[in-house]
């Protein structure tokens, strides 16, 4: 009888397991989108980039659902992973920057704060590609309908 029983435990327990193991891989997936840019979108007539939001094109991405989805989403962002499909429609990125990343995000009435680290100021340049990295930021923050508004820490963030 006392085999009997410590079969019947194991086997509980090896059932148990297993449920565990399917819960944490069945979590549910929510599709985001990723701002990304295309410079042959944004031309005036005369082939001059604009440095606009018209260049910016959303790629749609899975993530695990999550309690801080605004702040994995972002950090997904600044991977810059395209696909070679994506690529070859004139998207790019120059995201992931050495040494740029977020560190954290609160959001308070409508109003997401982005903390980061820039420890080799990688999002300073030109004004176009700061507002271009800047706007790629925003633009994938802001699909989330409780942000009204998007602050960047430190404020010296994307200066020309």
């Amino acid at each position: 009888m006392k085999k009997l029983k410590f079969i019947s435990l194991l086997g509980l327990m090896v059932i148990l397991t297993l449920s565990l193991i399917a819960c944490e891989t069945s979590a549910k997936e929510v599709s985001v989108a990723l701002y990304y840019y295309n410079s042959n979108l944004d031309k005036d007539e005369s082939g001059n980039i604009l440095c606009s939001e018209k260049g910016l094109i959303p790629v749609e991405r899975k993530i695990k659902d999550s309690e801080n989805l605004i702040e994995d989403t972002i950090k997904l962002l600044l991977e810059g992973k395209l696909t070679d499909e994506e690529k070859s429609k004139g998207i790019s990125t120059e995201y992931p920057l050495e040494g740029f990343k977020l560190t954290k995000s609160e959001l308070k009435d409508g109003v997401l704060t982005l903390y980061f680290e820039d420890l080799y100021s990688k999002t300073s340049g030109g004004a176009c590609r700061v507002k271009i990295l800047w706007m790629q930021i925003e633009n994938t923050a802001r699909q989330f309908s409780e942000v009204k508004e998007v602050k960047f820490y430190p404020e010296e963030l994307f200066q020309p």
